[in-house]
């Protein structure tokens, strides 16, 4: 009995030698494996750094998909309503149906769109008249126009309709009087052309359809290019031809 009892003390002596010495092993080695005061802030450090030089560009991003969203938007109202006008006067082109000067235009947009500021002809109205630039700052001279009628829509779109021989140019800024107001950012021309087919157009106003070359080239030559404040065709037709997408 005696000896059993010997056996059995030794045996669970063992195991509580065994058992505290694995519990200072495991602190040990979790003790070990922390990180100090300084491997965290080198890592906070290299965070900051990464996060300084993605964010921005991830912000740049956003803001370009919000514009060109907009954009679209509005280009699918106006696409809508001009078929949607051609087709209620059962016309095959927007001459036929009554597009012949301004007030017909005038008459067109006030019954299509959901107008709810009307400015006349009278463009600082509607939009920031005199703080519209390109994207390399040089200042542009656009909405002043007395043969246009200017209107903000709903949704805050300000949009000015010009009638001309083939078809009506639209000039739009998609946020109205609120920045940043350059041109190939919130501020577009388009042309809506006889046939109600709603494109950009080039200095010659040759209709539509366009290669992804000639897009290029008149986005080069007008909206990108500072050195012409006299016409800014091309930033809408760029985006179409990118699929939609605000690629500059």
């Amino acid at each position: 009995m005696h000896n059993l009892l010997s056996l059995l003390y030794q045996s669970m002596k063992k195991s509580l030698s065994d058992d505290a010495g694995d519990l200072c092993k495991r602190y040990s080695e979790m003790y070990s494996s922390a990180f100090t005061l300084a491997e965290v802030l080198v890592t906070l450090g290299i965070i900051g750094v990464v996060s300084a030089m993605t964010v921005p560009t991830l912000m740049q991003n956003h803001q370009r998909k919000s514009y060109v969203t907009q954009l679209h938007k509005t280009y699918n109202i106006i696409s809508q309503a001009t078929l949607q006008y051609i087709n209620d006067r059962n016309a095959l082109n927007l001459k036929e149906a009554g597009i012949s000067s301004l007030d017909a235009v005038d008459a067109w947009a006030k019954k299509y769109f959901k107008i709810v500021k009307d400015c006349g002809t009278d463009g600082s109205d509607c939009f920031a008249v005199g703080e519209y630039k390109k994207m390399d700052g040089t200042a542009m001279p656009i909405f002043t126009r007395k043969d246009a009628r200017y209107y903000v829509l709903a949704d805050g779109t300000a949009v000015a309709f010009i009638y001309q021989n083939n078809g009506i140019q639209v000039n739009l800024d998609i946020n109205g009087k609120s920045g940043p107001n350059v041109v190939g950012r919130d501020t577009f021309p388009m042309m809506i052309y006889n046939d109600g087919t709603v494109d950009d157009s080039n200095a010659e106003q040759t209709p539509p359809p366009y290669t992804d070359e000639q897009r290029d080239e008149t986005f080069n030559s007008y909206c990108n290019n500072g050195s012409d404040t006299s016409t800014w065709w091309g930033c809408t037709g760029k985006i179409i031809g990118d699929g939609w997408e605000m690629t500059y």
